[in-house]
């Protein structure tokens, strides 16, 4: 039960600033969808650090783990907000920065989880 409160926690913290983040003055003129992009691989790079510091110190079965990886990443990013603005770009006839966004999203956040698993991996001691 106390997992569940962590998570909770975490998922308060990541959902607040999630939402402050839309107030942020970019973007909000262009067709690209940028908070969202940025949102997410924000939160690829910082659960990528997360479960590097995370193995190198031992601590994957932490409750600070689990608020900070499934509660606060995960109520920051933003699947669904990001397959909304997909469909979106499609039905608003604008299929290449669809593509552009979607490609971009997914191999932009993957290499920042590899980044940050590196940085920590080779400059933490």
């Amino acid at each position: 039960m106390i997992q569940c409160i962590f998570v909770g926690i975490g998922g308060f913290i990541g959902a607040v600033c999630r939402y402050l983040m839309g107030f942020l003055p970019l973007g909000s003129e262009m067709a690209f969808p940028i908070k969202t992009f940025m949102v997410n691989l924000l939160g690829a790079f910082l659960i990528g650090l997360i479960a590097a510091f995370a193995v190198k110190y031992n601590a994957s079965n932490s409750n600070w783990v689990l608020m900070l990886k499934v509660g606060v990443c995960g109520g920051f990013t933003t699947f669904s907000t990001f397959a909304f603005e997909m469909t979106d770009l499609m039905k608003g006839g604008q299929p290449v920065t669809a593509v552009i966004y979607g490609a971009g999203s997914m191999i932009l956040g993957i290499t920042l989880i590899a980044l940050a698993q590196w940085i920590v991996y080779v400059f933490v001691k």
